[in-house]
């Protein structure tokens, strides 16, 4: 039958209790049953202490204990990765905000709010990978790409030139809108088609 740590623990530290108490008790009462015998030689409670801390030593150490102790270590470098990694980003997000910013308190320009939104991508982008079903996360990343996609659309029609610096500093994969053609600049190069209105086409 086996007993918890716990309790072999315990008894093991009563029993020194006891061991160290018949070192100094007096001799037993006549007339009276007392557990506690005459005094032991101070050698031989010695190497009965060490008996028992030798015993202790060798309960505390089994491979349950050191196969909790690796898995709680991992968990705590995994812990510490997060947080790494978060650092890094929080880092990475401030520098290209304070490279693209157009002056020192802006913080609604087109190039500022990309410069940010892009890092943030990266870094879920890598999130997602790791944690392929974290559906919510994915959705954001999905609606800040829709709204990093409009910002660029906006800064192609207002400044050619911004957005070619914008788009070749980050490298972002973005298209950019095309003009609406008029009717003669879509159907121009084709030939005229004859009109078959009230015509059978079939004949």
């Amino acid at each position: 039958m086996a007993f918890p740590k716990s309790t072999i623990l315990a008894v093991i530290g009563a029993s020194a209790c006891l061991l160290s108490a018949e070192a100094f008790a007096p001799a037993s009462v006549s007339g009276a049953r007392s557990v506690i015998s005459a005094p032991q030689p101070q050698q031989q409670l010695m190497s009965t202490l060490g008996d028992v801390e030798e015993e202790v030593e060798d309960f505390i150490v089994n491979a349950g204990d050191l196969d909790d102790g690796a898995a709680q270590v991992d968990i705590a470098d995994d812990d510490s990765e997060g947080t790494l990694n978060r650092f890094f980003h929080d880092e990475r997000l401030a520098e290209l905000r304070a490279q693209y910013r157009l002056h020192d308190t802006d913080s609604g320009s087109p190039e500022f709010q990309v410069a940010g939104m892009t890092e943030r991508i990266s870094y879920l982008t890598k999130h997602l990978r790791a944690h392929p079903k974290d559906f919510s996360t994915r959705r954001g990343l999905v609606a800040l790409v829709n709204k990093r996609r409009r910002l660029l659309n906006f800064l192609f029609r207002e400044d050619d030139n911004r957005y070619k610096n914008l788009v070749q500093g980050l490298g972002i994969r973005h298209k950019p809108p095309s003009k609406v053609q008029s009717k003669e600049d879509k159907y121009g190069r084709f030939p005229v088609q004859k009109n078959l209105k009230g015509k059978s086409k079939m004949k």
